[in-house]
């Protein structure tokens, strides 16, 4: 895995243990709300809803708060008012950031997340300057310290998965979106514990960063993250791993 996935391995470590692990249920629950709203309340017949309960299941969310939020939109409430937007823009060094948000207020998500581009070094940029850069996959995320690649290959790629790419002792499976589900299943199936399983934006290319430009990168990185209207932030750099560690850390 080059720096980008490595991060996102060592965010959801984080998370799990995060002090404010409430404001990150809250977004937890509006992405299920918002889901079960758009494309109904049974995760068999609507894929993001299925997805957005397996992320909140992986960060230990509670099952009674999963289902508080799967009945608020099914039941119309609590979703109909948020919309989805995507921010673009450049960190230092050039970095690619795209940025998700679910808001229920449109000019206070831009204004904010306008400000912290531009405290922390970066910049916005128009609809389309760097979306290009990036494209929308399915990432799971194996030890490779208790699986062997020939098993999590096998269970892969049977299923349907396009690559498993290794890095140090961790194994990253790249599915297509619609795979995503199928290739997740066919590897618990094979008795494979997944570190990690979600639909990211993975980049074309990269930006090799040392650690100077790293540690602001990051800076803007967690400031949008822990912004309560972003949902998600992916970025195109690569950061060396001991950099990360030590970044995290």
């Amino acid at each position: 895995m080059s720096g980008h996935s490595k991060w996102a391995t060592i965010k959801h470590k984080k998370g799990k243990e995060d002090a404010k692990r409430g404001k990150l249920f809250s977004k937890l629950s509006r992405a299920i709300t918002v889901a079960a709203r758009e494309g109904g309340a049974d995760p068999g017949m609507n894929i993001s809803l299925a997805n957005a309960v397996e992320k909140a299941k992986s960060y230990s969310m509670p099952k009674e708060n999963i289902q508080r939020a799967i009945e608020r939109g099914a039941g119309g409430a609590g979703g109909d008012a948020f919309e989805a937007i995507i921010y673009e823009g450049y960190g230092p060094a050039g970095v690619a950031i795209i940025v998700e948000v679910l808001t229920d207020n449109r000019n206070r998500s831009a204004a904010e997340v306008r400000n912290i581009f531009s405290k922390h070094g970066g910049a916005l940029a128009q609809p389309g300057a760097v979306a290009w850069i990036f494209e929308r996959r399915g990432s799971i995320v194996v030890d490779g310290a208790k699986y062997g690649e020939d098993d999590v290959m096998t269970a892969a790629i049977e299923a349907g998965a396009d690559d498993v790419v290794q890095d140090g002792d961790e194994f990253e499976v790249l599915t297509q979106p619609a795979d995503f589900a199928a290739v997740r299943d066919a590897i618990e199936a094979a008795g494979i514990a997944y570190e990690q399983a979600e639909l990211t934006m993975v980049p074309k290319n990269t930006v090799k960063l040392e650690e100077n430009d790293a540690r602001k990168t990051m800076k803007i990185v967690d400031a949008l993250e822990d912004s309560d209207d972003v949902q998600e932030v992916f970025a195109n750099f690569d950061i060396p791993e001991e950099v990360l560690e030590a970044i995290a850390g």
